[in-house]
């Protein structure tokens, strides 16, 4: 017979390595790049000393005079909190008893319950890599009953649960509201619950539950040339802004090349990592397919397959803003985190339990981290790219 203590033992034992795993490394081909680390983490936040410039203590001189003038490195330190990341699977009573006769059944039970964790995890933490931090997903252009038309629906998937927050505030009656369809042609989205006609007016983010302003600083965040980041105003460390040509057009290897020699002639930067939308990886296919351009394929860890520009890896990510390219010294960035993936546990040990009032029993996965990059002017984006 199938007991509460042996399923929490397989979640302990076998599960929590599997999905780790998984979600550090398969989850999204960027994210298993970016190396990761607890080391400079401070109970709640992360400090980070970042090296920029040159030591100065070099210089020419006279056979017999003055030796030059001790300089050392200039540092700055980063300072970020680290996010709260949350998973959870729910398991009804109902279904627990219905397969606690049969220990295999009881196991596909948890299979689908990890897998759907997996795919909802791997959705969200891909988001975030390339989100601003705040976790707006969309912005509201007009409503219909409970119909949303938006900016875009690229964020936006079936099952997931959203708030809609305006003037920094969740709207009264229209949060915890659940995505039951999305119509990505036409840009629009249902919601469960009463119609939102007389509650939204157009203009209203849409972030998922309780998450604004609380996401990992992703290259949203990091690809901008005015405001702070890490703590440090852009405007008087000019080293904290990335290389950005907008308006791009056409794609081709000298717009490309142009970013990577700009990198490593100002920054000492060699890009190692190039990911792009979808439509800019069909135009650069086509463009290279025009000049009869023979281009590698590699394999990436987590078993992705990505085609080569010069030894490069470019690979097409679905959370990549659209007509957009990054190019990458993956070097520079980490996961900062206060530890790996863990089961959220009672004082008793115990990682399934009870909701209270409720015959469901959940279980949560948890990681406390952030993402920094020592040197932002070492990454480069082009945008406005006419995608195919």
């Amino acid at each position: 017979m199938v007991t509460m203590t042996g399923a929490d033992s397989a979640l302990k034992k076998y599960y929590l390595g599997v999905v780790a795993e998984q979600l550090n490394t398969a989850a999204n081909p960027l994210l298993a790049k970016i190396k990761q680390s607890t080391a400079d983490v401070w109970g709640k936040e992360v400090r980070r000393l970042a090296q920029y410039g040159v030591n100065g203590g070099v210089g020419a001189g006279t056979e017999e005079g003055d030796l030059p003038a001790s300089a050392g490195n200039n540092y700055e330190q980063f300072v970020t909190t680290l996010k709260n990341l949350y998973g959870t699977i729910e398991i009804s009573d109902k279904a627990i008893r219905a397969s606690e006769n049969s220990a295999g059944a009881f196991v596909n039970l948890l299979n689908a319950e990890m897998e759907g964790l997996l795919r909802s995890s791997s959705f969200n933490f891909g988001r975030m890599l390339f989100g601003d931090g705040s976790g707006v997903l969309c912005k509201v252009e007009s409503v219909s009953g409970n119909t949303v038309t938006a900016d875009g629906v690229k964020n936006i998937i079936e099952g997931m649960v959203v708030d809609f927050i305006d003037s920094g505030s969740p709207v009264t009656g229209a949060t915890g509201r659940r995505i039951l369809s999305v119509d990505r042609s036409a840009k629009k989205f249902t919601v469960s619950g009463a119609a939102l006609d007389s509650t939204l007016e157009g203009g209203e983010s849409v972030c998922v539950q309780g998450s604004y302003n609380l996401e990992l600083t992703g290259l949203g965040a990091i690809f901008k040339s005015t405001g702070s980041l890490y703590g440090l105003d852009r405007a008087t460390h000019t080293w904290m802004v990335p290389y950005m040509q907008t308006q791009v057009g056409a794609i081709s290897e000298t717009v490309i090349q142009k970013a990577i020699d700009h990198l490593e002639e100002t920054a000492g930067s060699r890009v190692d990592f190039i990911v792009c939308s979808w439509g800019v990886k069909r135009a650069l296919q086509e463009y290279f397919s025009h000049y009869k351009r023979i281009t590698d394929v590699t394999e990436l860890a987590g078993g992705y397959k990505a085609i080569t520009y010069n030894g490069i890896p470019i690979v097409a990510d679905r959370f990549c803003p659209d007509g957009t390219m990054y190019l990458l010294n993956t070097a520079d960035f980490c996961l900062h985190q206060l530890c790996d993936w863990k089961w959220l546990e009672s004082d008793d040990g115990r990682v399934i339990r009870q909701i209270p009032g409720k015959p469901l029993y959940t279980a949560t996965l948890v990681k406390y981290a952030d993402l920094i990059c020592t040197r932002p002017c070492g990454q480069a984006m082009l945008s406005g790219i006419t995608e195919k």
